[in-house]
């Protein structure tokens, strides 16, 4: 098992690169982990790599996966050729808003950005700021509680993970990830701000994912955790959950509606803002990893051991399909020509769609 944080659809693993699971809360000395501070290595063997996450870049697709790996695909996923990355940390999220500017987030805090279409990378943020940002803005608020948390997060360094990250537009975005570390931009990423201090997620439970379209965030994660913001990230509230395991995912589709999905099949739909939810049969044992809205308008749900629940309502019912994928599978994207991309622990490959 690779040591990093894995999007394995079934589970998040939040594993140190020293002892596992236990030693995430460990002190860190105050300096910067090396993976934080060389470049990924170039590798013929990358496309077989664990892949992470993968997405669309206009016609290009971009991928992401283990110690900082960043694969281009101009020709819908057939080859891939690898990018310049100042990182080798897990980068476990991706999202462009045009051809041109898109986002990676992943291990230690990592933020890295590009504005080629995905051929070069640099670093906007890692754990050692993103660690003095997060305790800075917990000890402005006053509270007692606050400070106690900050004096930790300060300890602890740059330990914990992003999982997701999203943008609505070339300025504003949004990144999520353990212990309830979140933070937003307002000028595509040249400057960070936490929002931990905002969410009322008094237990810290990890977020696992985020969406946003104008001035709505939506973040869901563990223990049926689901946020909601309406004014671009200023305030959030918690909205009453349909679910009290974890929500891995959360796809927010052209029309608006919210797919939230997590374990054991689980899958809930809301068509006004979060503020209801109904379950969703899937029928599948399985968690929910993966999800995507092809250029038809029609979702493609991906199970941890490679099932795909298609839907052509709008996600109101799903039927199931098998990929045959040989490992599970972290991530997933419609290739322009209408194949999808699977991002899996054994590296990238093609599925032709049901």
């Amino acid at each position: 098992m690779p040591a990093a944080t894995l999007k394995l659809g079934a589970a998040w693993m939040i594993l140190s690169a020293t002892g596992g699971a236990a030693a995430v809360a460990a002190v860190v000395p105050p300096v910067a982990p090396a993976v934080l501070q060389n470049k990924a290595v170039p590798s013929k063997k990358a496309p077989q790599s664990a892949m992470l996450a993968v997405t669309r870049a206009g016609p290009r697709l971009v991928a992401s996966g283990e110690r900082g790996i960043i694969l281009l695909s101009d020709d819908a996923g057939v080859n891939w050729r690898q990018a310049n990355v100042p990182v080798q940390t897990s980068l476990t999220a991706l999202r462009f808003t045009d051809q041109q500017r898109g986002w990676a987030v992943g291990h230690l805090g990592t933020i890295v950005h590009t504005a080629d279409g995905g051929v070069s990378w640099s670093l906007q943020l890692d754990g050692m700021r993103a660690a003095r940002l997060a305790a800075d803005g917990l000890s402005a608020s006053g509270h007692p509680p606050d400070q106690k948390l900050a004096e930790q997060f300060i300890a602890e360094g740059p330990d914990k993970p992003f999982f997701d990250v999203d943008f609505s537009d070339g300025l504003h975005g949004y990144v999520v990830g353990a212990y309830n570390l979140a933070f937003s931009t307002g000028d595509g990423g040249k400057t960070w701000q936490t929002l931990t201090p905002r969410l009322p997620n008094a237990n810290s439970l990890h977020l696992y994912a985020v969406r946003a379209r104008g001035d709505k965030v939506f973040i869901v994660g563990e223990q049926g955790l689901v946020l909601r913001s309406r004014d671009g990230g200023a305030s959030f509230e918690a909205l009453p959950s349909p679910y009290k395991g974890s929500f891995f995912g959360l796809l927010l589709t052209r029309s608006g509606t919210l797919l939230a999905y997590g374990l054991r099949g689980s899958l809930y739909r809301s068509s006004n803002d979060g503020a209801d939810w109904q379950a969703i049969a899937t029928n599948v044992g399985n968690a929910i990893g993966a999800a995507v809205e092809r250029d038809d308008g029609s979702l493609m749900l991906l199970t941890h051991n490679g099932g795909i629940l298609v839907s052509a309502d709008d996600g109101r019912s799903f039927a199931p399909h098998k990929t045959g994928a040989a490992a599970p599978v972290a991530g997933v994207a419609a290739a322009p020509d209408g194949a999808l991309v699977l991002a899996t622990l054994r590296g990238l490959r093609r599925q032709p769609t049901p």
